[in-house]
């Protein structure tokens, strides 16, 4: 008996010892650090300069939504891209079209609701084949650089070197003319407060309406409405 005994003061003490560890385990450990909540409203600001000249570039997103605005030689470009149409405006000269989406371009919109419609320049860069160059500071902000080189020229692109990953550079050299611009991402606003009414084009400018088949054949022959289209993946779903 007194043997038994023996072993379950043994027992005990070995539990206690056990608990007591665990729960000193349980004091050392940090605390999980909340997931930070995926940013669904998007501005940002960019400025291009070089040997082309200089275009000041705003763009909002909402979701999918887009709203762009460009000026470039004086002239105040639009361009928003909400539900089936992709519309372009030249509101110097109060003028537009409005081209109806492509279904892959929809389907696009239901897979990746919240996806950014701009500013992608890294990711885009990756999937062509850039390659990794180097790590370096812009503005003092911890930076990865991305190149690639092709038959169209020199790409380097700076993408902040966090979770975002956001463009904030953009240098190109042109192979055919030896030119070179550089683009600065010099702001970023995650969660703007945005209304819908902002991705809805102004109703005073008269549209043509442009169905996705009829713009394809028709771009293959020469500019259509007043400024390129400058999101083709918001248009074409490619």
């Amino acid at each position: 008996m007194r043997r038994v005994a023996g072993a379950g003061a043994a027992l005990l003490v070995a539990l206690h010892l056990a608990v007591a560890a665990h729960a000193a385990g349980d004091k050392k450990k940090p605390a999980a650090e909340p997931a930070e909540k995926a940013a669904t409203s998007w501005y940002a600001q960019r400025i291009t300069h070089g040997d082309t000249g200089i275009a000041v570039e705003h763009y909002w997103s909402k979701g999918r939504k887009l709203h762009a605005e460009l000026v470039v030689q004086g002239a105040s470009i639009q361009t928003i891209v909400a539900g089936e149409f992709y519309t372009i405006l030249d509101m110097t000269n109060q003028k537009g079209v409005r081209i109806r989406r492509s279904p892959a371009a929809l389907k696009l919109d239901e897979q990746k609701p919240n996806e950014r419609p701009f500013g992608r320049d890294g990711e885009d860069l990756v999937a062509k084949g850039a390659e990794f160059v180097r790590s370096d500071n812009l503005a003092d902000r911890p930076c990865r650089v991305l190149r690639i080189t092709d038959e169209v020229g020199k790409r380097e692109v700076w993408v902040s070197d966090d979770k975002k990953k956001l463009p904030l550079r953009i240098d190109f050299w042109a192979r055919a003319s030896g030119m070179h611009t550089t683009t600065d991402y010099i702001d970023w606003i995650a969660d703007p407060v945005l209304s819908d009414a902002f991705f809805e084009p102004d109703p005073r400018i008269q549209l043509e309406t442009i169905e996705y088949d009829d713009y394809v054949k028709r771009s293959g022959q020469g500019p259509v409405g007043p400024a390129p289209v400058l999101f083709s993946p918001l248009l074409h779903g490619k």
